[in-house]
């Protein structure tokens, strides 16, 4: 068996194995761990075709797991490589080609729909045959340069001869995934690791100094350094139901030297919690809502494969609860800003329409921020007073 055919198989037993209860990266670190004679050159191509495969979707669900893996190959790979010399030569050629080119030599129909099979649930404005198909493509590396420091990340990267886009607002730079950022710019305050998408969100914030701004789903806290690098005077309470995560934000908030904050472990779904926020009232609030996290698929295919349509109306039902318990400590006046990850419409519009039938919140500005078409996550977002 050659080194190629060995990988098929591996990547078959892999794939076989899984069952989604934890993410596939860290899946693949224990694989590996229990197979330490794998080289580096072994693990990037048999975690590549294992993610190849996910990236189908629901798509060839009948065949045999080693044709979808090929098959994935074909689809995701746009160079000819010696995987695929090896096991399928007359698809080698053809990796170069359009999607559409490369579907013909597939043996069933490629469609959108057997892709990503909830695209009736999008929210509108999302190009569903678009999205389905951008879902076979890895999203890029983005980071966000901060601190004025762009010309020394520059020379830092042209010195690296990485190749790198930058977007109009001069602070966006698009890499390709797989970039050791940490080892090309080493110096952590010049920069922060987050999506283009991601980093458009802050264009609703519009904060003042000495306002009070609450960021109540804060999880990692990258919405909360971008709200006091446009305006270091805020006075910021940074929450998260998680105490791990909080001691995370903490270590990166150092990192980014961020000061002047409050920070504490709140479950906003419990009855018992606006009682202990007491008569506390906010400029503005931040509620990045836990979600599906359906516009991150393109990094994290293998969840296409174990969601269950019904999950929706859950996040659903949980995001209201939270709005429900959040919305009273904005002031009079204040502004909501509405985040998500997802692209369904349940998780989004009507949410929002939602958090209007409670309060006297109306929609402002914003909507889907889709990331799709530039390589970056597709949100939701808007700014509610």
């Amino acid at each position: 068996m050659t080194r190629w055919e060995n990988y098929l198989a591996s990547a078959t037993k892999i794939i076989g194995a899984y069952q989604g209860s934890l993410p596939l990266h860290h899946f693949l670190k224990s694989f590996f761990k229990e197979h330490p004679y794998m080289g580096g050159r072994d693990r990037r191509w048999i975690s590549q075709l294992v993610y190849h495969y996910f990236r189908l979707g629901h798509w060839g669900a009948s065949l045999p797991v080693n044709e979808r893996v090929i098959a994935g190959a074909l689809l995701c790979e746009t160079a000819p490589n010696d995987f695929m010399a090896a096991v399928k030569p007359e698809w080698n050629a053809a990796t170069t080609k359009s999607l559409e080119e490369k579907a013909a030599l597939l043996s069933a129909a490629l469609k959108p729909g057997d892709i990503f099979p909830f695209l009736e649930d999008l929210s509108a404005g999302i190009d569903a045959n678009t999205y389905a198909y951008t879902i076979l493509k890895q999203p890029r590396l983005f980071i966000r340069v901060r601190n004025n420091k762009l010309d020394k990340v520059f020379q830092l990267l042209d010195k690296a001869a990485v190749v790198y886009e930058v977007f109009a607002n001069n602070s966006t730079v698009a890499l390709p995934n797989g970039t050791k950022i940490e080892t090309i710019v080493p110096e952590k305050s010049w920069y922060e690791v987050q999506d283009a998408s991601s980093q458009q969100t802050g264009e609703l914030f519009k904060p003042v100094k000495q306002q009070r701004w609450w960021d109540c789903c804060a999880a990692s806290g990258g919405k909360s350094i971008l709200l006091k690098d446009q305006q270091p005077g805020v006075q910021l309470l940074v929450s998260d139901v998680r105490r791990s995560i909080l001691e995370n934000l903490q270590q990166r908030f150092a990192a980014a030297g961020v000061k002047n904050y409050e920070a504490r472990v709140a479950d906003l779904t419990s009855p018992q919690f606006p009682a202990s926020m007491g008569n506390q009232q906010f400029d503005g609030i931040i509620l990045d809502a836990p979600c599906s996290g359906s516009g991150t698929w393109g990094r994290t295919p293998e969840s296409i494969s174990f969601f269950k349509k019904e999950e929706i109306g859950k996040f659903q039902q949980l995001q209201q609860r939270i709005a429900h318990n959040v919305v009273p400590f904005l002031k009079k006046g204040g502004s909501l800003i509405y985040i998500t990850c997802s692209v369904f419409k349940q998780e989004n519009e009507e949410v929002v329409k939602y958090i209007e039938s409670i309060s006297d919140l109306r929609q402002q500005e914003g909507g889907v921020i889709a990331g799709y078409d530039k390589g970056a996550d597709t949100m939701f977002a808007v700014r509610m007073s």
